[in-house]
This record gives structure tokens, sequence and C-alpha cells, in this order.
């Protein structure tokens, strides 16, 4: 502690050298006001980055995978991970719409995306038959389709789609507008197969399976 001219100073040691600090002054041991602000700024940005952060999708349960082993299954990779609409639950509809944009990572092969492209829309597509095994870990197949669906503005959304058996597998599964379902890819002997996963969100952002 020095003394100079009267005045006491008191030097306070930070990571970085002394700050020297009058007593009685005002504002001893306070931030200036600009970086009161720039700090309760970043705060705030924390905060809704936390608030607003998707938690990344569930893995695969278990029992699914041992399902996919048993069969021979190997190469498993997440296709999508959506919320369902009012029309993937509708039997006027009988289908499940997978947007390419919503796609996490590629599942078909250079040959099955050509096949696929070689339709004619709605009216003649291209389908290719794969199985699929359900929640309750039920096997049947269903038809992978590509749709080109016109908007009213005139530009066109590109999307896959379950069809054919759509309809029993949401029935038999109780799938309901809201609900969060998975669409797993794996291979036997090189062949596209696909598994659905029907999970709830929970009010902490995690999923539970259904």
């Amino acid at each position: 502690m020095d003394v100079v001219d009267g005045e006491m100073k008191i030097k306070k040691e930070y990571d970085q050298g002394f700050r020297v600090e009058h007593e009685g002054d005002d504002h001893q041991g306070r931030l200036p006001e600009s970086s009161k602000i720039k700090k309760k700024k970043q705060k705030m940005a924390i905060r809704c980055d936390q608030q607003y952060t998707t938690p990344p999708p569930p893995d695969l349960p278990i029992k699914f995978r041992k399902r996919i082993r048993a069969l021979g299954g190997s190469d498993i990779a997440l296709v999508i991970q959506k919320c369902l609409f009012k029309t993937d639950v509708s039997s006027d509809h009988n289908r499940l719409s997978i947007p390419l944009n919503q796609i996490r990572q590629t599942f078909l092969t250079p040959q099955e995306t050509e096949f696929l492209n070689s339709g004619d829309n709605k009216k003649k597509c291209s389908e290719m038959e794969v199985m699929l095994i359900e929640p309750p870990l039920r096997r049947g197949t269903i038809s992978l389709r590509k749709w080109e669906m016109k908007k009213a503005s005139g530009s066109v959304t590109s999307m896959y789609v379950l069809v054919g058996q759509w309809n029993s597998v949401a029935w038999r599964n109780a799938l309901r507008e809201d609900e969060t379902v998975q669409l797993w890819s794996f291979r036997i002997n090189s062949k596209l197969c696909l598994a659905l996963v029907n999970r709830r969100a929970k009010s902490n952002g995690y999923f539970v399976e259904f």
C-alpha cells in the first residue's frame, strides 16, 4: 500500500499487471459502462444459443441394432428425423414424405438414385420394394419412390416417399400428427432396407422411444 500526495492508492493484481484505484472514487472496482453492456450482450447471446440449440438426434435403439445384425445387416445410417405432418398420417394420402433437403446423409447408391429419377413422377413412378422394420421389430415391405411436387408459386420440391403399404404401417403403429419418427437405412447383401423408429419428444428436449 503506497501513500502519494496524501491519498492512498490500492494496487490490485490481475492476470496481466496492476490496476491502480483511488479511495473515494465512485467507480472503484467497477467496469466501464461499455464493458458492462458488452458482457451483458454476450450472456444474452449464450442464453439464446442454449435455448434454441437443437439436441443431436438420438441413436438407433439397441433392439433395432440387434435385429439388423441378426439379419446380417450393415451400413446403418440415419436417413431422416422428422415431425409427422397431417398428410403423413392421412389415409387419403397413404405416404410418408422424405424431403430431400431434410435427408441427413446419402442412403442410395448412384444406380438406385438414377433408377428412381427415371420415372415419370406420379403416373409412372419408378419404385423400389424395400424391407421395412417397424417399431415392434415387425418385418414387412414398402415401396420407395421419388416425387416432384409443384407449388402454387411454380417452384418444384423434390422428395422421396414411402407408399403402397404406408397406411397399414401408420395404423399398426398408431402414428399421430406431430410425433417424431426416424427412418434409418441399412443393407443386407448390398440390398437397401429401412427401419422406422417412433419417438416422442419430452419437455427437456430429449427423446424417448415410443
